[in-house]
C-alpha cells in the first residue's frame, strides 16, 4: 500500500510526530525506537528533531534522515 501524502506534521517535545494526511487522517508516530540507531543520532536533540519537515509521503530532516512511508504510516496511531 501507497500510503497517503503528507498534509502537514508537527514534530513534539517528546519525539513524537504528529502526522496530518491530505485525506484528513491524523495519525502519532513515535519516534523514540529509532533513536537507538546510529543514523538517527542526531535527533536525539530536540531542536534538531523539531527541524522535522514533510517530503510527499514521509517526513525527514536537513541532514538526510527520513523514515520509511510504510512505517511511518502503519506504525502510527489514529489520532481521533
Amino acid at each position: 500500500m501507497i500510503p497517503p501524502r503528507i498534509k502537514e506534521i508537527r514534530a513534539l517535545d517528546d519525539f513524537y510526530i504528529e502526522i496530518t494526511y491530505v485525506t484528513g487522517e491524523r495519525r502519532l508516530y513515535n519516534m523514540k525506537e529509532n533513536l537507538k540507531y546510529d543514523f538517527y543520532k542526531k535527533l536525539k536533540n530536540i531542536e534538531y528533531f523539531k527541524l522535522a519537515k514533510s517530503a510527499e509521503t514521509t517526513i525527514e530532516w536537513p541532514n538526510g534522515e527520513d523514515i520509511d512511508p510504510n512505517e511511518l504510516y502503519e506504525n502510527s496511531i489514529k489520532v481521533k
